[in-house]
Parts: C-alpha cells; structure tokens; sequence
C-alpha cells in the first residue's frame, strides 16, 4: 500500500507545529487508500550536513545520515508540516531536505504551513527546493493563520473549514503518489521519457 510519512519541520522548544502534525496525522488515519506516518525531526537528531560527498551518490559516512535514509526511503510520499522562519521554511528542515537526495526522487509532497500570513512563504521557497529534489509537488495546500487558528498564539484550535483542505490535499498527494510508482519502480526510462517532452 502506499506509504505517506507527514514529516514534522520544527524541533523549537513549544513548537505549535506538534499539534498541526498530529491533527493532520489524524484526519489522515481515517482514510483507506494509504499508510500514513508522523515521522517528527526531533527524533533524528541532524547537524549541520556533515557528509563529505553530495547526497546524489548515495555514499553516506554516518549513522545519522544512514538512519534518515532508511525512514525516508520508505515512503512514496510526503507531508510536510512546517513554520514560517523569515519569510521561509525551518532551518532543521532545509537541512533534513540537503541530507538526501535519490531517497526523495519520483515522490509527491504536500504542504501544511503556519504562520502570520499562514506560512505561505515558506511553502514557496520549499516547492523550488522540492523541484530541484525531483519531488512532484500538489496544487492543494493548507495555510493556517498564527492569528486566528492558535488561541494565544500557541494553542491549536483549527476552524471547520480547515478539515476539508486537508482532505482534498491528501486526495491529490495519494493519488500522484500511486501515479509515480513507475518511476519509483524504474519501468519508465526517465532519460526517454525527458527526450519525448523537449521534443
């Protein structure tokens, strides 16, 4: 079955990401057509990318790297749940992402944000950095206002109108997920099939 791991982008002290993650990993749990999993960064302890070569050739020195490789190589998509930093993404996620490459290749990813404009943002810096990770990212994404959805700023409270924007965003991500396993699977030439786009 496909497997889709929400991925929890802040590991602040009081983050209000954790309970954004849990809330989007419940709506989820209801569902028939995927597994999903809350994977939270805390539990993967990363410096600053300590590798000596590039994440593309797969030639990982150390164990914190290998044990990110394996949690990540199980999936077939992602959710990815994060805070709006400086008009972007979390810096621990930024480095989550550096860390690997061929591991999120021919995968979907979707976005749920918070913040004071609703982390939209930092979703747009994450789409060109997914792009660049062959990661194909979904029209459909869930921005939750720091304002009016967070009761003293730290409180998760979310509003009815929010659950079906997860719904259709997890309807989209499922279904390029499954629409991907070719490629994933390596039964599509991905050289042949670029040479048929640009021609």
């Amino acid at each position: 079955m496909t497997k889709i791991g929400i991925i929890l982008g802040s590991t602040r002290p009081g983050r209000n990401g954790e309970a954004v993650a849990k809330w989007v990993t419940e709506i989820a749990s209801r569902r028939d057509d995927a597994e999903f999993e809350l994977v939270d960064l805390a539990d993967f302890p990363l410096p600053h990318l300590d590798e000596a070569m590039p994440p593309s050739m797969n030639a990982y020195q150390n164990e914190h790297t290998k044990a990110w490789s394996a949690k990540i190589a199980e999936f077939d998509g992602f959710v990815f749940v994060t805070p709006e930093y400086n008009h972007s993404t979390s810096g621990v996620l930024k480095n989550a992402l550096d860390y690997l490459y061929t591991e999120w290749n021919n995968k979907a990813a979707a976005f749920v944000s918070y913040g004071g404009v609703g982390g939209a943002r930092a979703v747009e810096h994450l789409r060109l950095i997914a792009s660049e990770l062959q990661l194909a990212t979904v029209r459909a994404q869930v921005a939750i206002s720091i304002v009016t959805e967070f009761e003293n700023f730290s409180t998760f409270t979310p509003s009815d109108y929010l659950e079906p924007q997860v719904g259709v965003m997890l309807d989209q991500l499922v279904a390029w997920s499954k629409a991907l396993a070719p490629l994933r699977a390596g039964s599509v030439d991905t050289d042949e099939l670029e040479e048929s786009v640009a021609a």
